[in-house]
């Protein structure tokens, strides 16, 4: 990507000019872009970086444009924190004024260079915005990435500043294509979070434990659910970061099959799985476990690092996490027709399900054929089976 100067400033600059920067400056600088979607605070140390460098009262980074009812991703840094004392909110005030939203992608500006001193001095979202935070000069540019992703970024000085020289706008330019690419990456790495955040809450709500392991068998990290069991040692438990069986005739079975999972993914035969169940002491029926090695992850050469078996804890007793509105919602049940069916999901027979519900038999029945209408079932086993199937337990 070509990162310029504005067409009707004195010098143009294709982004890797070599004197902008020296080559350990260029180096320490894209070290801190690249650092940005790691930050707790996305890129607060690069904006701080340059802010000082630039000796600039403020710097922003504009992740998401405000729309509609939707407020802005915003990011600033400025000798007060995040924000300057007093500052009014850009996303629900000020951001319909902003003169720069339109300019080319990729093109560096400066608000004098864009539209004139005398024009940007008298425009409103200087008057109304800029000025009373005491910001005269603004150095700018919109970027836009090959998927889409759309980013500004700006450096603001005080009044009693001066507007930035050529120098310090071929700077600027300089980092821009990495800044860019480093906001791919950090929109990328969020889609890949919110995955993983739905598919971890779907697993949550089916009631499963799960702990990924190392290629040395230790504990990487594990969900609520795991974690319940091996701190209840109900079947499961924790010792120097590795599960074991809280059964000491299971331990064996158990250690057997991590191994095995282990000597897969050594293998590279993501196909094979193991199984076992591990006894509880409080007699409940025995935890189903499965072991599945997973793929190579080259992102870490420390074996305590890599993620190399998943395992899967489920207790065959227990129910997923049934939402009533969501029964509701797919198959138009009455309140107490869905109480009935959650019961029956939870394994009691119709008597059972009318004497938790306190209704009579008789009614219960009467409840049972309007879900059985509802539903298109015709045998109780068949209704519990279409409930399990459905998609009510992700809701």
């Amino acid at each position: 990507m070509r990162i310029a100067l504005a067409p009707h400033d004195t010098a143009a600059h294709d982004g890797f000019d070599d004197a902008a920067w020296t080559a350990r400056e260029l180096s320490a600088w894209l070290g801190l872009v690249y650092q940005g979607p790691s930050e707790t605070t996305p890129w607060a140390g690069f904006l701080e970086a340059i802010r000082v460098r630039l000796d600039a009262s403020f710097t922003t980074l504009v992740l998401r444009n405000p729309g509609g009812s939707r407020r802005g991703l915003i990011i600033n840094a400025s000798a007060h924190g995040p924000l300057l004392p007093g500052e009014p909110s850009y996303s629900e005030q000020f951001y319909a004024l902003c003169p720069f939203l339109d300019q080319p992608p990729g093109q560096v500006f400066t608000a004098d260079g864009l539209l004139g001193a005398t024009r940007w001095c008298a425009h409103d979202f200087y008057r109304q915005y800029l000025q009373p935070l005491d910001l005269r000069f603004i150095l700018g540019a919109n970027l836009r990435g090959e998927h889409g992703v759309e980013c500004a970024f700006f450096v603001s000085r005080a009044h009693r500043a001066r507007d930035f020289d050529p120098v310090e706008r071929a700077q600027v330019a300089t980092l821009l294509p990495h800044l860019q690419r480093a906001v791919e990456l950090h929109a990328a790495l969020d889609v890949l979070d919110a995955e993983r955040a739905l598919y971890a809450g779907t697993v949550d709500r089916l009631d499963v434990g799960t702990a990924i392991l190392d290629e040395d068998g230790r504990v990487i990290k594990h969900n609520r659910i795991a974690e319940r069991l091996i701190e209840q040692q109900d079947g499961l438990c924790l010792r120097q970061a590795r599960l074991h069986a809280s059964c000491p005739l299971d331990e064996r079975r158990l250690q057997r099959a991590l191994q095995a999972a282990l000597e897969h993914f050594r293998a590279g035969a993501l196909a094979r799985i193991e199984a076992t169940t591990l006894s509880r002491p409080g007699g409940a029926m025995p935890l189903n476990v499965l072991l599945r090695p997973l793929a190579p992850y080259r992102g870490a050469e420390d074996r305590q690092h890599r993620p190399a078996v998943a395992v899967f804890v489920r207790d065959p007793a227990s129910s997923p996490q049934t939402s009533r509105d969501m029964l509701h919602r797919l198959f138009r049940l009455t309140p107490m027709e869905t109480e009935i069916a959650l019961r029956l999901v939870d394994g009691l027979t119709l008597d059972e399900a009318a004497a938790a519900t306190g209704i009579t038999k008789n009614t219960a029945r009467a409840h049972l054929r309007g879900i059985f209408a509802k539903t298109g079932a015709t045998r109780q086993a068949v209704l519990v089976k279409m409930l399990l199937n459905s998609v009510v337990s992700m809701a």
